[in-house]
């Protein structure tokens, strides 16, 4: 079972000594059910002996149960833990285009989800071992009173068992298929919130989406988690007759055909009644042991895939941040493949030839897909080269140093992330900067900065952009990349960005390229690159008093 290795793992002497302490508590109760049916044997058997027997028992039962879900209690939370922290820190340090192939939905599902349900049924575990001891000790207990009603007894139990193993096994091609279902139910969520702009303003979209997409993955989940779970609760229920049936024999059956003494009968009806309900407690456990196990999969399908792929990126969590000084930046025959959703085809950039240096302002410019914001991300080392290499002042970038070197380079994507804190940036004097450029950025009317924490993030995404823009210049790092960052700009900010930013970062020894369809700005720098699907069409370095006219129409990112 993957639950019962999952605690192995983290501390198997603990593990073990809570079983133990379990099984004392099986040992107890069948004490317990033994003194209780000698106390009814008759006023004579009630004597001092037993009722400190009794005594005891009523305080060690309860006291070592509690020992052993506080141990198991505790083991599973530090596993809980553990294994958040190790799958968050496994996403982080996963290369980005395999974390785009696993898609965040179903990422965000096994963190959020997967591990909820793995962690409410480790709680469980304590209960699960305490009842598997109660069961040992009162079949102990039988064997005492009789060994051929321990035999009934075992062979009713093992047919419950092998019922439910079958129930069990169908059930859980069920709850697989569930599982997948609310992956997709979740995708189905996000396009909900951020495609609300889209469904608003197209009703047939919108009820197509609703009634077909959506209603059918939760018809599915639906359907499937009803027909797994009402699947063991019928074996569940076939359990609970077989018990009732040996009751029925032993109570009927059994004295019609031999002369019974009442009082081991009483044991028996005892025994048995004490017997079923951790049965049933076991057996309503076992769909959601079920649900972890499988959830368990997730999380490790998940991870040892993240692992895989996070061998090959080492990270210096403590390493100093690299220096600005640099010399060359080259693209030596790079290549990269992806396949293309929508279109089901495959797209290749590349090869690409290019070389970058410091105080250069590069415009790249190209058709919607040429690759632009691919190639933004290979130069990067967001993606890794399929073929040729990246060379940084003339050493080539490895997964041993790609770390290191995206640590040149801030960038502000079209589809950037805006953190509310301005973490990484924690030195003397950051709100005063912070504030200077909020002034420049005609941001400090709307958001204030108290100990790196920004007072707002909730602004227009042209405002956001600027947010973005801020963070990408405190970072002050040698090699800026700007996505169509004024594609949301007002008129007047664009020309802000253009004619005032851009010259200051020049100016102040930065490599800045632009990603961009302003074509009115391009001869304000020093070189326009033109991809067209995944070449470059040419690299044309700019005379300082030239324009550039007809020579790249404008284009959408």
């Amino acid at each position: 079972m993957r639950l019962i290795t999952f605690l192995f793992k983290y501390s198997r002497a603990t593990t073990i000594l809570a079983v133990i302490i379990g099984l004392v508590c099986g040992a107890g109760n069948a004490g317990l059910v033994a003194a209780i049916h000698t106390a009814l044997s008759g006023p004579g058997a009630r004597t001092p002996g037993l009722v400190f027997k009794f005594a005891a028992l009523s305080l060690i039962v309860p006291g070592f149960r509690l020992l052993s879900s506080i141990l198991l209690t505790s083991l599973s939370q530090r596993g809980i833990y553990d294994m958040r922290r190790r799958l968050s820190r496994q996403i982080a340090l996963a290369p980005l285009r395999q974390i785009e192939e696993f898609g965040s939905h179903r990422i965000i599902a096994t963190l959020t989800e997967d591990v909820f349900v793995i962690t409410n049924t480790l709680i469980k575990i304590p209960v699960l071992c305490m009842q598997l001891a109660v069961v040992v000790g009162i079949l102990v207990y039988l064997a005492w009173l009789s060994w051929a009603v321990l035999l009934a007894v075992v062979v009713f139990m093992a047919v419950g068992a092998l019922s439910f193993k079958l129930a069990v096994n169908r059930a859980m091609k069920y709850l697989v298929t569930a599982r997948e279902y609310a992956d997709t139910l979740l995708g189905h969520f996000r396009a909900l919130t951020d495609g609300a702009k889209e469904l608003k303003l197209h009703r047939r979209r919108r009820t197509t989406f609703l009634a077909d997409v959506m209603e059918e993955a939760m018809r599915g989940l639906r359907r499937n988690n009803v027909t797994g779970t009402n699947t063991m609760s019928l074996s569940s229920s076939l359990s609970n007759f077989l018990f009732f049936t040996l009751l029925g024999l032993l109570l009927f059956a059994l004295p019609a055909f031999q002369p019974t003494d009442d009082r081991l009968l009483t044991g028996y009806v005892l025994a048995i009644f004490y017997l079923l309900i951790p049965f049933e407690d076991l057996t309503s456990l076992i769909p959601a042991v079920a649900r972890a196990n499988i959830a368990m999969g997730k999380v490790e399908s998940l991870g040892l895939s993240l692992i895989d792929a996070a061998k090959k990126e080492p990270v210096l969590a403590d390493a100093p941040e690299p220096g600005p000084e640099w010399e060359s930046l080259e693209l030596v025959g790079v290549t990269h493949t992806y396949h293309r959703e929508r279109e089901n085809t495959t797209f290749t950039l590349g090869p690409i030839d290019l070389s970058f240096r410091p105080g250069e302002l590069t415009f790249l410019v190209g058709g919607n897909g040429s690759g632009k914001t691919t190639l933004a991300k290979l130069i990067t080392g967001l993606y890794t080269p399929e073929g040729g290499e990246i060379r940084f002042n003339g050493r080539p970038v490895t997964d041993e140093n790609r770390d290191d070197y995206r640590q040149f380079f801030s960038v502000v994507f079209y589809d950037f992330f805006l953190f509310e804190k301005l973490l990484g940036l924690e030195t003397g004097g950051l709100d005063e900067r912070a504030r200077e450029y909020l002034g420049q950025l005609q941001l400090d009317h709307k958001v204030q900065v108290k100990e790196g924490v920004l007072s707002t993030i909730d602004l227009s995404q042209g405002q956001r952009k600027r947010l973005a823009l801020l963070t990408a210049f405190l970072e002050d790092r040698p090699f800026y990349i700007f996505d169509e960052w004024a594609a949301d700009q007002d008129p007047v900010f664009r020309d802000v960005f253009y004619l005032e930013l851009l010259p200051e970062l020049k100016a102040r020894g930065k490599t800045v390229l632009v990603i961009s369809h302003d074509d009115r700005y391009y001869h304000l720098g020093d070189r326009v690159i033109k991809l067209d699907y995944g070449r470059i069409e040419y690299d044309r370095v700019l005379a300082p008093e030239a324009e550039l006219t007809n020579s790249a129409e404008p284009v959408a990112s």
